[in-house]
């Protein structure tokens, strides 16, 4: 195998191998499960599993060169909070030397010199968590007096530190029980800091608990899609956006959890999903690249769920449909990392 596949270009050709070769193309890899945020509809940070070791930035590097041997992964660093960890610099350029790697962040620990070492280090986008365009709310819903404004804050960090053209800056929004209508104000929000625009329903695998499931059993799509249609900067699949109403009305049949998609905990643990992570398969480390790729199939063969709808399932699972697949190869092998500016752009949100 080569020993260095750094350029974006042979990253590309190597994550349509990957396609090609029906192998999974997306990995959510939890570098950490503490959390500084009480979200209401999230209970990681009270999760058992933050308490575990985690992986040292060697670890990363020696599981991103295994991963490697499948191709080019688009890899999904989340959590927990994973700017909680002072080598996440480090981590990314373990990741980014095989893979895409993207960033799911709550924002509250950026600032502008990190979002320029992340970047440099190679970190292909990140995502800034906020579901309402109201500060109180966001905050109420976050469990943090400045939510609102520290992710703000990481969003204008992020923006002006972007170094070349593929790089992406989301805001990465939770559709909820009672924020259907901010969505818009949202996308706007996120366009006034250049940034694009993405969305997943809330699960009850989260927590448990149906209190903040959408209620909305029909025409969310239809909402979205609308949306979609009329703001260049919202970024979410159209196929995703379509089964917005099936997810919430009984689910989505057919995940693909597994063999599209899979996870892998702090410890190195792999299970076909981050809501199976008390479930797992294999292990990054322990096990070889084959052995990891049969376990996967042979859970995912037994896989039924049809629970969540998360970006990390509909999102990829788009790519495996006609449609779903043409609108996202711009952005997966194009240099989008900006979105296309509206006619008349929305004057930049503050607080």
């Amino acid at each position: 195998m080569p020993t260095n596949m750094t350029t974006a270009s042979e990253k590309k050709w190597r994550l349509l191998r990957t396609y090609l070769a029906r192998r999974p193309l997306w990995c959510a890899w939890q570098v950490t499960y503490r959390c500084n945020f009480r979200c209401r509809f999230c209970h990681y940070w009270a999760d058992p599993m933050g308490r575990q070791p985690e992986q040292t930035v060697e670890q990363f590097a020696l599981g991103a060169r295994k991963l490697a041997r499948w191709g080019t992964l688009l890899i999904s660093l989340a959590g927990g909070e994973p700017l909680l960890r002072r080598d996440i610099v480090d981590v990314v350029s373990a990741v980014g030397k095989w893979h895409f790697p993207f960033l799911t962040t709550n924002g509250h620990k950026a600032n502008p010199d990190l979002a320029k070492d992340l970047f440099a280090a190679g970190l292909w986008g990140v995502s800034v968590s906020l579901d309402y365009a109201d500060a109180d709310r966001h905050n109420q819903a976050r469990g943090v007096s400045d939510a609102y404004e520290r992710a703000l804050h990481a969003l204008e960090c992020f923006s002006q530190a972007r170094r070349y053209p593929w790089q992406r800056v989301n805001v990465m929004a939770v559709l909820l029980d009672d924020n259907l209508e901010e969505m818009e104000r949202l996308i706007q929000l996120a366009a006034s800091y250049d940034a694009y625009f993405m969305v997943q329903p809330y699960s009850v695998m989260k927590t448990g608990s149906q209190r903040y499931r959408p209620s909305h059993k029909n025409g969310v799509s239809k909402h979205l899609l609308g949306l979609r249609r009329h703001y260049t900067n919202f970024l979410s699949n159209p196929y995703f956006l379509s089964q917005f109403d099936h997810a919430l009305n009984g689910g989505v049949p057919g995940c693909a959890a597994g063999h599209a998609f899979f996870n892998i905990d702090s410890t190195g643990d792999i299970a076909i999903c981050v809501e199976e992570r008390k479930h797992p398969v294999a292990n990054l480390y322990r096990d070889d690249p084959t052995t990891i790729i049969q376990q996967l199939r042979a859970a995912s063969a037994n896989n039924h769920c049809r629970k969540c709808w998360y970006n990390c399932r509909g999102e990829v699972e788009s790519l495996y449909n006609m449609g779903g697949l043409l609108r996202s190869l711009p952005t997966l092998l194009f240099d989008q990392g900006r979105p296309a500016q509206q006619d008349k752009p929305a004057a930049k949100i503050v607080v």
